[in-house]
């Protein structure tokens, strides 16, 4: 199919205006230019992925005869293949052309190009054109979006958001929603994206990110009714299938999120979330020399996002990589700032060397300081107190992340820690809540199942009689699902990244 595709391409080529007198024939008229039939080639060859190909025919047109849109498509081409300075000069060429064309904005921002510098090549416009106020801070914004100033950019945004001319906005929505998601703020960002869904129903931009937050959270039922949505939409992208594998990767299908993570990488190479969830997948299932290789791929793409590396991190200290680790940690540290976020990454590598372990305290206490209702580094001071068998202080640092909030993993180690000081009923209590956050938590189950065992063994004793009864059904059951997870592995060697 693409061969002939192609060969419908070099007919194309040698498509050629009429180049007669000033009394041209009707024929000739209806004739595309030059320029413009190459133009169209290069759109086809963007869609046989030869990108190649369509940077050597637009590198073609003379400089002076470009239009806006072909400087743009050269621009992101360029930008794609990692060839930043041609990238940056097409982008500002399409900026005196269009001084408002804002993808051309952010193409430059994102490619580290200063917001000052970008807003000089717009203030002309600005200045004559009436209601445009809010364009130079809508650059600054993004500017402080692509240099992973997260707070600033959410401040930012959050003014933009109430002026009446931009109120509602789902790209800024979408965009505020990311930014809460960056700095940690699940909470704040499931607001926004559900706020931006509301506003378009057919909006896919960001529903991966949204997706991947509502299956962390437990709630298999509304990813689920989101995916198929997405699917109604449209199949041809990324976001749909990466809704679909965080499903199946939350509910331990990881052969199956492996494939569909696959599949939204095919459709879009430069997928964040389809990389993060493939190398997930491959992690999960053993395979961590492959998975290291997608999230390095995800740090490339977008370098101000700690979760990429977080996933690397996850990969070093599951292969006992621990050095490596480290100097990972101390990177993001160095690079992203001292905030919560990075400050409890580095903790959690030091908690991994009983040598560091005053140093993770350290840490942690500094994060908490900043952000005392940071789920993550409230977990990890619980598991640092937990070692070190202080569960009064761990009982008071949870209740007090708790009076806030409410997260599915807190109320269960609040639980476990009431255990530990035989406070079984309210223990009881924390287990229920965390699993009417998250039915699928699967150690909140058990420990909910040990303390009622302990509470009555002669009825856990018949309970397992009749499991051993109905061993065979089970067994059927575990059959089918191993029969599942080969038919997805076949599947997702056709797809796997080499």
């Amino acid at each position: 199919m693409a061969l002939q595709q192609k060969k419908a391409l070099s007919k194309t080529s040698k498509v050629r205006p009429s180049t007669g007198n000033s009394a041209s024939t009707p024929q000739s008229q209806c004739l595309p230019s030059e320029i413009e039939v190459k133009y169209k080639m290069a759109e086809c060859y963007t869609m046989l992925k030869l990108d190649k190909d369509a940077i050597a025919i637009l590198d073609g047109i003379p400089s002076r005869q470009r239009t806006p849109k072909i400087n743009m498509m050269l621009a992101n081409l360029y930008k794609k293949a990692g060839q930043e300075r041609p990238s940056v000069t097409s982008y500002k060429e399409v900026l005196r052309q269009c001084p408002l064309a804002l993808d051309a904005i952010l193409g430059l921002l994102s490619l580290s190009v200063k917001g000052a510098e970008v807003a000089s090549m717009t203030m002309n416009v600005i200045q004559t054109v009436p209601n445009l106020d809010w364009l130079s801070v809508w650059i600054k914004a993004y500017a402080f979006v692509h240099t992973g100033d997260n707070s600033r950019a959410i401040s930012t945004i959050c003014s933009l958001e109430k002026k009446s001319l931009l109120r509602d906005n789902v790209d800024l929505l979408g965009s505020l929603a990311d930014l809460y998601f960056r700095a940690g703020d699940s909470k704040n960002s499931v607001l926004k994206f559900e706020q931006a869904q509301m506003l378009d129903p057919y909006l896919i931009k960001g529903m991966d990110v949204y997706g991947y937050l509502l299956a962390r959270e437990g709630r298999l039922e509304d990813v689920e009714n989101l995916g198929c949505r997405l699917f109604n939409i449209s199949d041809q992208h990324a976001e749909p299938w990466v809704v679909s594998g965080c499903h199946s990767f939350y509910s331990k299908r990881y052969s199956r999120a492996l494939y569909l993570g696959a599949k939204a990488i095919q459709l879009n190479s430069n997928s964040v979330q389809a990389l993060l969830l493939k190398g997930a997948a491959l992690r999960n299932m053993g395979r961590v020399q492959e998975a290291i290789i997608h999230f390095r791929e995800a740090i490339r793409l977008a370098p101000c996002r700690l979760d990429c590396y977080e996933g690397l991190i996850e990969c070093y200290l599951a292969s006992n990589s621990i050095r490596e680790a480290m100097v990972m940690a101390n990177n993001v540290y160095k690079t992203l700032g001292a905030n919560a976020q990075t400050l409890t990454l580095l903790a959690t590598v030091c908690l991994e060397d009983p040598v560091t372990q005053e140093k993770a305290k350290t840490l942690l206490d500094k994060a908490l300081a900043q952000r005392p209702d940071y789920v993550k580094a409230v977990v990890k001071k619980a598991e640092l107190l937990s070692r070190e068998q202080k569960y009064e202080d761990g009982i008071a640092l949870l209740r007090n992340a708790l009076a806030n909030q409410s997260d599915c993993v807190l109320h269960r180690i609040l639980g476990d820690f009431l255990v530990a000081v035989n406070e079984y009923q309210e223990a009881m209590d924390q287990y229920s809540i965390a699993l009417s956050l998250d039915p699928n938590d699967q150690k909140s189950l058990e420990g909910m199942q040990k303390m009622e065992k302990e509470e009555s063994p002669t009825d856990a004793t018949q309970e397992e009689d009749v499991d051993d009864m109905e061993g065979s059904g089970e067994e059927g059951d575990l059959e089918g699902s191993d029969s599942e997870a080969a038919q997805w592995a076949d599947q997702e060697q056709w797809f796997g990244m080499q």
